[in-house]
């Protein structure tokens, strides 16, 4: 009954949470260097996707924002969520459909996940253009998206061709973080197809800077491969701990780093770190 009306008819009849945390007679609802961990309890309705399922942050405005990193585990009957502070929270369904994206493609799962998190709103008449060859600028907005990292709103400093449009502010925000140095003479070029060692460089800047980098070894070797020397100077670490955690793991044998990836291969790399 204090929510109003619009977050109401967005939440449904599911669940809304307050989380508290309370020491020596203080109540902290802020983590400073750190986040906690939320897993709450939860039972699919029958024809629920199980990807669609997300966590709505109410903010102080009334407003609900989607926790991108919130994910269902059907096996356990649990959704969890990370995050650096606490509020209200509700479980919500925001089941997305493409019309070019099969219930049964191999990238069917991973596209519904992103599209309900808000990662993607595809590419305009229906669409997400899944064997599009992916650019720099959506992998960057994308994977910003996803790890909750906001575009500057009014940037004082930008990358030349980052242009007026749905990817400037993201772009700004990438260079004031440290994220990306761009392709030289302060050139980001957002509408170039992406390279597979270029998006593995920036998915560890971003994890890097949110302290989000994977620690669990799987005792693979970047020599294992036999393009591994195809790797760029620039990109040798980046692509050296996705190999040794496990998040890239090749196709034949290979890596192929200076190979481009679709848009449905991106989502697929999404799905898999936010649900592990």
């Amino acid at each position: 009954s204090e929510l109003s009306e619009e977050v109401r008819e967005i939440v449904g009849d599911r669940p809304v949470f307050s989380f508290s945390v309370i020491a020596n007679n203080k109540t902290i609802s802020e983590f400073e260097g750190g986040k906690a961990t939320v897993v709450i309890p939860y039972t699919l309705k029958p024809g629920e996707d199980k990807n669609a399922i997300v966590i709505y942050y109410i903010n102080e405005e009334g407003k609900v924002e989607i926790v991108a990193n919130s994910s269902y585990n059907a096996e356990t009957g649990k959704i969890n969520f990370r995050t650096n502070h606490f509020s209200r929270y509700a479980i919500g369904y925001n089941k997305v459909v493409f019309d070019d994206v099969a219930a049964n493609a191999w990238y069917s799962d991973a596209v519904s996940f992103v599209a309900a998190r808000g990662i993607t709103t595809g590419t305009g008449g229906g669409n997400y253009s899944p064997d599009a060859k992916l650019t720099r600028a959506e992998f960057l907005v994308m994977t910003m998206r996803a790890y909750g990292i906001a575009p500057d709103s009014d940037p004082a400093d930008n990358f030349a061709d980052a242009g007026n449009t749905w990817h400037t502010g993201y772009l700004a925000a990438a260079k004031r973080l440290g994220i990306s140095a761009g392709v030289g003479n302060n050139m980001f070029a957002p509408g170039n197809q992406i390279t597979r060692q270029e998006m593995f460089t920036l998915l560890h800047n971003i994890l890097k800077l949110i302290n989000e980098l994977p620690k669990s070894h799987t005792g693979k070797q970047l020599s294992e491969f036999s393009d591994s020397e195809q790797v760029a100077s620039w990109a040798k670490e980046a692509v050296t701990l996705l190999v040794e955690t496990g998040v890239v793991s090749g196709s034949g044998g290979k890596l192929l780093p200076t190979g481009t990836g679709t848009r449905a291969e991106m989502a697929q790399l999404l799905y898999n770190l936010l649900t592990k």
